[in-house]
């Protein structure tokens, strides 16, 4: 082989390789910037020592208290109490949200009547509203989806509200010319349109929800990760507080990454900048 084919050969795997790195430099970046993260954190936790394990821990202890925590079961038991918290409250905060606020984009007047109420209730913190939900309902499922639900479902609730009263002007009015009916206007121009919108609205409530699984494991749970993290740090377990980190993390972006996917299915939908006139 020539000189001349043997740079061409490199020349065109290189080309190669940058049109890979560029297709994946996001995941390219944030793998290399996680891993260096991890191996500061385990040279400065176990290596080094420069900060009490108490304050910092390792990352390889933190895998160790997991692979602990597993084989007691503990670790298990706790996983299956969040999940259920979790799934319960989010679904209701979207069969609840997702209606009533669809309702309150296309009725006026009933969106006048409830503004008041929704603003106070989304602008106040979650957390103030435990004294009162532990007095009605007690310290049991009950009182834990409550919370849940009111942390998740007005961003969901929000959005869908939003989507509605945001449908573009051009397309009401094509549907208009053509005699459409209230009905056939709802259901073939304002629902499509509005999807993408609701999409990004259950995002937002699948983060909120998690944060009101937390805040309602921390203070009136007896079991869940958010109690498991409450009950470490209570007796200075750094590592098993640092272990329920990370699930609440691993679970908020796998969650949060798989609605992402789904709302770019919809993206499509989504009218374009300008389209309101």
């Amino acid at each position: 082989m020539s000189d001349i084919e043997l740079a061409m050969n490199d020349g065109r795997q290189k080309h190669w390789l940058a049109r890979l790195y560029l297709r994946h430099e996001k995941k390219i970046l944030g793998t290399i910037t996680v891993v260096a993260f991890i191996t500061l954190w385990e040279l400065a936790g176990s290596v080094w020592t420069v900060v009490n394990p108490i304050f910092l821990s390792s990352p390889s202890r933190v895998l160790h208290a997991g692979v602990e925590l597993y084989q007691s079961g503990r670790l298990l038991h706790h996983l299956s109490v969040s999940g259920v918290e979790f799934l319960l409250g989010y679904s209701i905060s979207i069969v609840i949200g997702v209606p009533l606020g669809i309702a309150l984009g296309w009725y006026q007047r009933f969106n006048y009547a409830m503004d008041p109420f929704i603003n106070a209730l989304y602008a106040a913190p979650v957390v103030a509203f435990l004294p009162l939900l532990v007095i009605w309902l007690g310290i049991g499922l009950a009182s834990k989806l409550t919370l849940i639900v009111m942390a998740a479902v007005f961003p969901i609730l929000m959005n869908a509200r939003d989507a509605v009263k945001t449908t573009p002007n051009s397309l009401l009015e094509a549907a208009r010319s053509f005699q459409a009916s209230q009905y056939q206007i709802f259901r073939t121009v304002v629902l499509p349109s509005a999807v993408p919108f609701i999409l990004a609205g259950l995002r937002l409530g699948a983060g909120r929800a998690l944060i009101g699984v937390f805040v309602a494991e921390l203070y009136i749970a007896q079991a869940g990760i958010g109690q498991m993290i409450a009950e470490a740090g209570s007796t200075l377990n750094t590592d098993v507080v640092l272990v329920g980190v990370v699930i609440f993390a691993v679970v908020g972006m796998t969650t949060l990454e798989l609605l992402t996917q789904l709302e770019r299915r919809f993206d499509k939908w989504r009218p374009k900048p300008g389209s309101r006139t």
